[in-house]
């Protein structure tokens, strides 16, 4: 505040000089008089007093008191230094600017709290020549500072251009009283304007200080207007927005008048007040569900349109249902929580025994997704029979990385529109199924089950969805999935998709070229009874109602459950007979007929339970005559093993084919007798041969069964029995050779299941042996052929003068 007209009567009034608060009490001058050049002084921190400047000073310290009250009482100046240092109750002269300003107190006022409240008005520079000792305050010899009188015309240039400045910068403090402008404009000496804009400019206290410093008028009005001139700016801009707000404030109040005779004509009209509400809902939700600029753009258009729409329209329903699924989409990316390798491996080892392959896939991609945050998700299909851990394995994958899991049934499904979804138009339209898991997930970083992804159903003209799953299943286009319900993008690119299937040879080749294919084959005996160990015997106490204390199984009733009564490659079947042993014991448990507890099942009270043995080890029994091979064979469910019977009768050289044979298999049961033929160098022109395949009611075919064929015919003609511990399998050629064939893990489980002791495989799938688990490669031998003569060898023997046997 500066001295000019009408400005005292803002600080409330002149004050008599020599007016002194009413609890300031009185004093008796010093005995000691100042010297003419002498000057009590008051530190103060924080603020620069400018000469002609009305300004309020709040002191407290001892000897500023002291000084104050002097001053005030004997109507002399007193002079205000600037501390260097704020934080100091008592600076050292060294620690305080020796530029100050000599001010008149004009009011003195004493609060209750002790505080003493100054309104001083500044007077003259000064520069401190030497403080002096001998009074209670501070005392200083100083030299006073005139304000140069004469201007010259670059003074009265830079005067003329900081009193445009000033008054502009009045014009736009928010809240400035109307009479400062005024004020400005009748100041007439640069000196004083200068000082007055020092006063008001928000700058620091150096700054300030530095002002008060400069003694050349024409130096001090240049930095002051370099001051003012980034002032003004600061000001012009927040103007600017100051005015866009008010705009922007301005158009929400009239749309807010709008909406409200809006409300009350539909109240006369009778219509339903809470659409109104529902209509600010969808308002909240669509601006707080962080859609992209373009999804939102689309969401208020879509807004719009139904608040313009009567509310029993057909269209207004289906537009609200619309809204409501755009709003419910987790479109933004909520974080994930760290990645833990270790933590990750201890719940897939909680959760499955074995599957060591797919373990570590799935590590290897939380490593690269810990170092790769920003990565796309794979594609992963597991494929195996039926009962081998694929959904389980999925939901502990989910576990394992702290997603949510949702599962997708895909068997049967013949209608594109089940994964794109129906297009709005159409009554009752919903999003395809993959949208409608990724709502129920509420999350786009959840892993996303494809479960039977092998039965799809073949396209027509619903379209076909095995098409429709390309874009889902690509990680390069999946980032702007569209749903044919939304007519949005959505990114697909965080979901971790997982498929499962019991076969590839149904899936279509380019929706299986997008997905990474990992095997998960059968079980041995010895892994069956550790999961069910591990597991099935626990949820099955769980699920009937018992605990461990009360029932159990030993691994010998274990084994002989997963041998006898069960002939699978997973444990589906194995766990079901589980519980039906335990359900045995709880009903004994019910009834009261358990004389202690707990019952333990051993091998022997499986007949009793489960009745007789539903398997039994016949290859002993079928392989004992000649013309009899033990083959092995791949299907959906795993290996399993296939006998060939072959015998002759009186006829013309007719080969009879029985047992549903594809043609495949026909060929090569054709391909062995043309072999056998030139083995024995005999047309057999004299009789019949008829091969066949038992289990007749099922389908068979595959090119793996010509060794088994080839075997049973040479048998059967030289009257040598196949060894009984042998299976084999093997595709082979007009000239001998034995080709290689896949499922050899699956194959050599099903032998191992079996009894069989020694597996004759082609050498060309010796690598698959690596596959097969080391429990397996310990209990079988393996015999490579590379010809159908060292089948002969290994599971015939020598044979007899062959023109004897024939």
């Amino acid at each position: 505040m500066t001295h000019w007209p009408g400005l005292k009567k803002l600080l409330g009034g002149d004050v008599p000089r020599g007016a002194a608060a009413p609890h300031m009490g009185s004093r008796e001058s010093p005995a000691k008089p100042l010297p003419e050049d002498a000057i009590a002084l008051v530190p103060v921190r924080n603020m620069v007093l400018f000469p002609g400047v009305l300004a309020p000073v709040t002191i407290g310290r001892e000897q500023s008191v002291a000084a104050a009250q002097e001053a005030a009482q004997q109507e002399r100046r007193v002079g205000f230094l600037l501390q260097r240092d704020p934080t100091l109750d008592a600076p050292k002269p060294e620690e305080l600017y020796w530029v100050g300003t000599a001010g008149q107190i004009l009011r003195y006022v004493t609060s209750p709290g002790g505080a003493h409240h100054l309104v001083v008005q500044g007077q003259t520079r000064f520069r401190v020549l030497e403080f002096i000792e001998g009074w209670p305050y501070r005392v200083a010899r100083v030299a006073w500072i005139d304000e140069p009188g004469d201007t010259t015309p670059e003074i009265e240039a830079r005067f003329l251009q900081l009193k445009q400045k000033a008054v502009e910068a009045v014009g736009l403090l928010p809240h400035a009283p109307d009479e400062l402008a005024g004020m400005v404009e009748s100041v007439d000496a640069p000196g004083m304007l200068a000082d007055m804009v020092a006063n008001l400019l928000d700058v620091k206290a150096e700054e300030k200080q530095a002002l008060l410093e400069t003694f050349a008028l024409e130096a001090r009005l240049d930095r002051v207007l370099e001051l003012l001139s980034q002032r003004l700016e600061v000001l012009r801009i927040s103007k600017e927005i100051g005015d866009q707000t008010k705009k922007a404030f301005g158009d929400r109040q009239r749309e807010h008048v709008l909406r409200e005779q809006m409300r009350q004509i539909q109240k006369e009209l009778g219509e339903d007040e809470d659409g109104s509400a529902e209509l600010e809902a969808l308002q909240k939700a669509i601006d707080s569900a962080g859609m992209p600029e373009d999804v939102a753009k689309h969401a208020h258009k879509e807004l719009k349109r139904l608040q313009r729409m009567h509310e029993g329209s057909g269209e207004s329903s289906m537009l609200r249902t619309y809204l409501e699924w755009l709003t419910e989409l987790p479109w933004a990316l909520e974080p994930q929580q760290p990645i833990d390798i270790a933590a990750a491996r201890r719940v897939l080892d909680e959760d499955h025994y074995g599957l060591d392959k797919v373990k570590r896939r799935i590590l290897e991609y939380l490593a690269v997704r810990k170092l790769a945050p920003e990565g796309k998700s794979p594609i992963l299909c597991f494929v195996g029979p039926p009962g081998v851990g694929k959904t389980s394995l999925g939901q502990s994958i989910a576990r394992a990385t702290g997603r949510v899991f949702q599962r997708v049934a895909l068997g049967g499904l013949h209608d594109e529109a089940e994964i794109r979804g129906h297009r709005r138009t159409y009554v009752g339209a919903l999003p395809g199924n993959i949208i409608q898991a990724v709502r129920r997930a509420s999350s786009r970083a959840g892993v996303l089950m494809l479960d039977e992804i092998d039965k799809l159903g073949m396209g027509g003209f619903h379209g076909d969805p095995a098409s429709a799953l390309l874009e889902v299943l690509d990680p390069e286009q999946n980032a702007t999935f569209r749903d044919n319900y939304l007519g949005v993008d959505f990114d697909l690119s965080r979901v971790l998709f997982i498929a499962t299937a019991n076969v590839l040879d149904t899936i279509p080749g380019p929706l299986r070229d997008r997905m990474e294919i990992i095997q998960l084959p059968g079980y041995t005996e010895e892994e069956k009874l550790e999961i069910a160990r591990r597991y099935l015997v626990m949820r099955q106490l769980e699920a009937n109602g018992l605990t461990a204390e009360q029932a159990g199984l030993t691994d010998a009733a274990l084994s002989a459950i997963a041998r006898d009564y069960t002939r699978e490659a997973g444990v589906r079947n194995l766990e079901r007979e589980i519980g039906a042993v335990l359900r045995s014991v709880a009903m004994r448990i019910a009834e009261g007929n358990a004389a202690t507890l707990p019952i333990v099942i051993d091998a022997g009270d499986l007949h009793a339970i489960l009745g007789a043995r539903r398997f039994e080890n016949e290859v002993a029994e079928r392989t004992s005559v000649p013309g009899v091979a033990t083959g092995l064979a791949w299907t959906p469910v795993g290996g399993d093993i296939l006998f060939i019977e072959a015998t002759r009768v009186p006829g013309k050289g007719k080969l009879i084919l029985t047992g549903q044979l594809g043609e495949v298999m026909k060929e090569s049961a054709q391909a062995a007798l043309t072999l056998a033929k030139r083995l024995l160098d005999d047309p057999l022109d004299t009789i019949d041969l008829h091969v066949h395949v038992p289990a007749g009611a099922t389908p068979k075919d595959g090119p793996s069964a010509g060794v088994a064929m080839y075997l049973a015919l040479v048998s059967l003609l030289t009257g040598q029995p196949v060894s009984s511990d042998v299976a084999m399998t093997g595709e082979i050629s007009l000239r001998g050779m034995v080709l290689p064939i896949g499922g050899v893990k699956e194959k050599v489980l099903a032998a191992l299941r079996a009894g069989i002791r020694s597996v004759m495989l082609p050498r060309r799938n010796q690598k698959d042996l690596e596959d097969v688990p080391a429990e397996a490669r310990e209990r079988l031998e393996f015999v490579w052929l590379d010809r159908v003569e060292d089948a002969v060898a290994c599971a015939i023997g020598e044979l007899p003068p062959l023109k004897q046997a024939a």
